[in-house]
């Protein structure tokens, strides 16, 4: 039996590029790197290759992420919202994993034109 792990999918490098000029970082250190699918889990690593960005959320507070849909979907197995974290204030506290709270608390905004990325399967 493998032991628990985090999976899901990492930025490619050149989508993370055009992403950075598209939604500049709002916060002084900047994430930008992976989108969640689960966590404390023994799965394989997903399937899906591709997903798209569809949304954005800023909190005012220190916490910026991206929304994507992968398959269609903006929902998580676990009810929560795929994302990347994309920029955060570690001086005020923020942590990466707080996105998921500002998701739920302040939701999100839905780009005009979802924009099209590659994932690249990982653990994380």
């Amino acid at each position: 039996m493998s032991e628990p792990r985090t999976i899901g999918w990492l930025l490619d490098d050149l989508d993370r590029a055009t992403l950075l000029i598209r939604f500049p970082p709002i916060w002084p250190d900047i994430v930008a790197h992976h989108v969640t699918l689960e966590s404390k889990v023994t799965d394989p690593l997903p399937t899906a290759e591709a997903g798209e960005v569809v949304g954005e959320v800023d909190d005012g507070e220190g916490l910026q992420a991206l929304v994507v849909a992968i398959n269609g979907t903006t929902d998580r197995p676990d009810g929560s919202t795929y994302h990347i974290t994309w920029s955060l204030d570690r001086a005020r506290g923020r942590r990466a994993v707080q996105s998921n709270d500002v998701l739920r608390k302040c939701g999100w905004t839905r780009i005009a034109d979802p924009i099209p990325i590659k994932l690249i399967k990982s653990e994380l």
